[in-house]
């Protein structure tokens, strides 16, 4: 007898499900893609117990004929594609005719859509077509999913508490918001809205209207491209840090994606102006031809593939590492810290604790928001007045608070200065501009410095001896596992030559598969910077404390210290006589 046999389609439908609907949040994804598709304005999304009871989406969209709703709902029937090639060219959202026969084969479903012509109404449970009538003639298209997984308990017992499913829902929509900041969009969960957009059209205002005033007020604009990408969009300030990469939000044609190597090239630019375990707030636009783009490596088309991610890579990490370098970083102690709190667990409390007599408060701002010009090449005489907030500034050091705190003053406000990340940042830059030059200065000590190492130790030293002969070091063996050092580069501090070096040789012992000169140089100014920088603690001289603000303010980043740390905090006057009731508003 034979073993193989074809399907049923109701079980088809059932596995194929399986790719589709992993949570509640992948139906509302679905659903909400295709009203996007059918060129909605508006979209309103209804959630019962975060979407465990039911999902609703509404959209004032095309709609459709009876026949396009019935044929919506069988296997492979599409208006997305047509013929090979279109899989190549793909600029709509949806999963390509699987969503909805997915979806209906393991939940109840009711539809309502109009094309202004004729109307439709659709009752499908578990795949079945129980009621198929006409129903009222509103433009656009309504769909209802209830009683999900109620024939298939393996996968009902999967899903998460209310809480979460909810929180993976919010997420979803702030980041479609983002992406079309030209629709409107509205989020109701058990009858109280949780996330209203505009459809304004203007980024800005979207990011402020899911992230709040604290946020979108230290957001900076980016506008770049080269031949095959154009990129746009907004960074936070490195004051504004979160726990994890959730809000990395970024969109390619307008679709969310996941890329490791654009979150890489973020990650990267922001690389000294935070401290490693801690993400900015991104958001990033890239267009570009659909053919250099593949989404079909996973059925979510949120996973892709891009060609020349090289050339992406460079355009994106330079044009966000220099909006950064040109705008001034310093930030205002009196600013609220509760940007800094995990959204993740302001959404849950919001999930939780809504009521249906409470109506949350939506703040209204007019944003006028003017895309700047492509950025230009920066000449020689721009680059001199680049950070010229920073350098522009005069300080004066009045004392040392705690041993740590320079405090500062000038016509602004009041300044505190971390001396240790200050001078840190000082260092950090003179040895990165000094390893960088093509021409090597040697001095010779006048005792020469003994060095005994592992066994295995000096073997990898000896391997990659010529990193530090190439730096101008003078180095040769000295008995068994033993060097000696004859001379140094001229840039080693002074009184320090010992630690230094020993410092030095360690990262060369730490050199694992290929060498990366550039990795290896920051990473050895860092380290020469942090230890040979005045320490907390330590009281540094009124002549000292004006030497060390005067070389701070010429350096290329004054804010932050290599890992990432504030150097400087302001306090203005205003923040002052507000917290001495000199004023009252």
């Amino acid at each position: 007898m034979s073993k193989i046999h074809v399907m049923s389609e109701a079980l088809a439908n059932k596995i194929s499900a399986g790719e589709v609907v992993e949570k509640c949040s992948s139906i509302v994804k679905e659903l909400v893609e295709n009203s996007i598709d059918a060129e909605a304005s508006e979209i309103k999304i209804e959630l019962v117990k975060g979407g465990l009871d039911c999902i609703k989406v509404t959209d004032n969209g095309v709609g459709m004929d009876k026949k396009d709703a019935l044929l919506a709902f069988s296997r492979h029937a599409t208006s997305k594609i047509l013929r090979d090639d279109d899989l190549f060219f793909i600029d709509t959202m949806g999963f390509r005719g699987e969503a909805l026969p997915s979806i209906a084969s393991v939940a109840e479903v009711e539809l309502k859509t109009s094309d202004g012509v004729a109307s439709t109404y659709l009752h499908i449970k578990g795949g079945e077509v129980l009621e198929n009538t006409s129903g009222d003639l509103r433009v656009g298209t309504t769909l209802t999913v209830t009683n999900l997984f109620y024939n298939t308990p393996a996968r009902l017992k999967y899903l998460k508490a209310e809480n979460t499913e909810a929180y993976n829902s919010i997420s979803l929509i702030e980041k479609l918001a983002l992406a079309h900041p030209q629709i409107k969009f509205t989020l109701v969960n058990n009858q109280k809205i949780v996330l209203k957009t505009t459809g304004s059209n203007i980024l800005l205002k979207t990011i402020h209207e899911i992230y709040g005033l604290n946020i979108s007020n230290k957001m900076l604009e980016f506008k770049a491209g080269n031949n095959d990408f154009d990129i746009y969009g907004y960074i936070c300030k490195p004051e504004v840090l979160r726990s994890n990469r959730n809000d990395f939000n970024t969109f390619v044609n307008d679709r969310v994606i996941r890329n490791s190597e654009i979150n890489k090239a973020i990650n990267d630019a922001y690389y000294t102006y935070k401290p490693d375990g801690k993400y900015p707030i991104v958001v990033l636009k890239i267009n570009t031809d659909p053919t250099l783009i593949d989404v079909n490596i996973h059925p979510t088309k949120q996973d892709v593939k891009i060609s020349k991610m090289s050339e992406l890579y460079d355009l994106i990490y330079t044009t966000i590492k220099d909006t950064l370098y040109q705008n001034l970083l310093i930030p205002n102690a009196l600013k609220e810290e509760s940007v800094n709190i995990i959204k993740d667990s302001v959404i849950a409390n919001i999930v939780s604790s809504m009521t249906k007599e409470e109506e949350p408060v939506q703040t209204e701002l007019n944003f006028q928001v003017e895309v700047k010009e492509e950025k230009k090449e920066v000449s020689a005489q721009e680059d001199a007045i680049l950070n010229k907030e920073m350098k522009s500034l005069v300080l004066y050091p009045v004392g040392l608070a705690l041993g740590t705190y320079i405090i500062a003053e000038n016509q602004e406000g009041i300044y505190l200065i971390d001396q240790h990340a200050a001078q840190e940042r000082v260092n950090y830059e003179r040895y990165l501009h000094a390893l960088r030059k093509k021409e090597v200065t040697t001095t010779y000590l006048l005792i020469p410095i003994t060095i005994e190492l592992s066994a295995s130790d000096f073997l990898i030293l000896k391997d990659n001896l010529f990193v530090l002969t190439n730096m101008g070091f003078i180095i040769e063996e000295f008995g068994v596992n033993t060097i000696i050092v004859k001379g140094h580069p001229t840039w080693i501090l002074i009184d320090h030559e010992e630690e230094s070096i020993r410092k030095i040789i360690d990262l060369v012992i730490m050199i694992k598969d290929k060498f990366d000169p550039v990795k290896f140089n920051d990473q050895m100014a860092k380290t020469l910077a942090c230890k040979m920088s005045i320490k907390a603690n330590m009281r540094i001289s009124h002549e000292a404390q004006e030497e060390l603000l005067n070389e701070l303010v010429c350096c290329d980043n004054p804010y932050n210290c290599p890992h990432g740390r504030p150097t400087i905090i302001k306090f203005s006057i205003y923040d002052l006589e507000r917290m001495f009731k000199r004023v009252m508003n």
